[in-house]
């Protein structure tokens, strides 16, 4: 290890990655003490105040490089009770298509946002619409449009998202 706590040959989240790829659940839970426990010191302050310190980000974190190289993704964060929860997502997700839209819902427009590394904002940025409106398709409260259904397609193909039709 170095002065600044990292191990040689990789960032000091290499034993979370370990870790993960050892894994063979879809879904784990760790507390943030069994984090710190895998990492040997302890998370930053800010991994206990902020979720975005959490966030499936693919630039720019050794923390989310850690656990995405895995396989894995945060689905959730529970900053009270200190404990996250990773997912392993399918290599494929199943959508139906009807009058050759494809239908777009809640748990397909999160995987892709995730899949893209992207907040919530950052997606509605990507789409040309407002993050409240993300953040209801993900809710379920509303289906987007057929036009949104068709700019959704266009963004998951550019962004090398795999799904069949059925």
């Amino acid at each position: 290890m170095s002065s600044q706590g990292e191990k040689q040959g990789g960032s000091k989240y290499q034993p979370l990655l370990d870790a993960l790829r050892q894994s063979d659940r879809t879904h784990v839970t760790l507390t943030f003490t069994e984090i710190e426990a895998l990492l040997g010191g302890a998370l930053p302050p800010s991994a206990r105040s902020k979720r975005g310190w959490w966030s499936n980000r693919s630039k720019g974190a050794l923390q989310a490089t850690a656990w995405m190289s895995a396989g894995y993704l945060v689905d959730a964060i529970d900053l009270e009770n200190e404990r996250v929860t990773f997912t392993k997502p399918p290599a494929v997700y199943r959508v139906q298509c009807i009058n050759d839209t494809l239908q777009w819902n809640s748990e397909l427009i999160r995987a892709l946002r995730l899949h893209m590394g992207l907040n919530q904002a950052a997606m509605a940025k990507e789409l040309g619409v407002r993050q409240q409106t993300v953040s209801e398709w993900e809710k379920g409260v509303y289906t987007p449009t057929r036009a949104s259904s068709k700019h959704l397609t266009l963004v998951a193909e550019k962004a090398a998202f795999r799904y069949e039709v059925y």
